[in-house]
């Protein structure tokens, strides 16, 4: 007589697992660069302080690169007007989508991310460089860079919501272009003006990568409807 096998406990969805993965694996360097930072490892300080010394004297020397840089990370990719931009998707969601579940998942997404980034900095308490010459300015702790997470952190989080309503060839390689170039250069330019070591943007980086990966496996868990990308155009059902 054929006896049934015991059912296993469902697997999650492949995609779901790769984001699972993810996760862990960006969490792990986070961590790992925050206690070698914190513990000021020397390798690590010297490599900084020579990227830092070289760029900062491109700086000097390249003062329309400079301006340029400065009107781009005070004005295009500053933390206020990353969001100033999620605001105005949140509004679009709930006026035209009607999802509220989103909505609400976008602006808990950043809100608790500025208070990672803002506790992290006063744990670490990292000094920023200082110049003889300086050509910018900037407060708080050093690490991590306040601009490299907040623009991984939103950028990252509209982008996987358009990837969900399915958008056409060239709007989707455009917005992937537009992220990535924001998200790079919004890194160089704070190394460039002089106001963060490399790894206080690296650092950036990896928390606002981690946050989105972690954010992404929420939505996916919790959303009403279906997920995104399964017909429904990414959130919650609308009409």
């Amino acid at each position: 007589m054929h006896i049934p096998p015991v059912e296993s406990p469902p697997r999650p969805p492949a995609d779901l697992r790769t984001v699972g993965r993810a996760f862990v694996v960006l969490a792990l360097c986070s961590l790992l660069l925050l206690v070698l930072v914190a513990a000021e490892w020397p390798p690590l300080i010297d490599l900084d302080g020579d990227v830092s010394r070289a760029t900062h004297r491109w700086a000097v020397e390249e003062s329309g690169v400079t301006h340029a840089f400065r009107i781009l990370t005070d004005w295009v990719w500053d933390p206020q007007t990353m969001r100033i931009l999620c605001a105005v998707v949140v509004v679009w969601l709930v006026w035209r989508q009607s999802a509220w579940w989103t909505a609400a998942w976008l602006v808990v997404t950043v809100a608790l991310s500025t208070a990672v980034q803002q506790s992290l900095k006063a744990a670490v308490d990292r000094a920023r460089p200082v110049w003889p010459d300086p050509i910018d300015s900037a407060h708080y702790a050093a690490f991590p860079s306040g601009h490299a997470m907040s623009a991984t952190v939103v950028l990252g989080l509209l982008l996987w919501l358009l990837h969900g309503y399915g958008p056409g060839r060239t709007l989707w390689r455009t917005a992937v272009t537009v992220v990535v170039v924001s998200v790079a250069g919004v890194g160089l330019t704070r190394v460039w003006l002089g106001v963060h070591w490399p790894t206080d943007v690296i650092g950036g980086w990896l928390l606002g990568a981690t946050v989105v990966a972690l954010a992404v496996l929420a939505h996916r868990r919790w959303a009403p409807g279906p997920p995104p990308g399964a017909g429904s155009g990414g959130v919650e059902r609308v009409p």
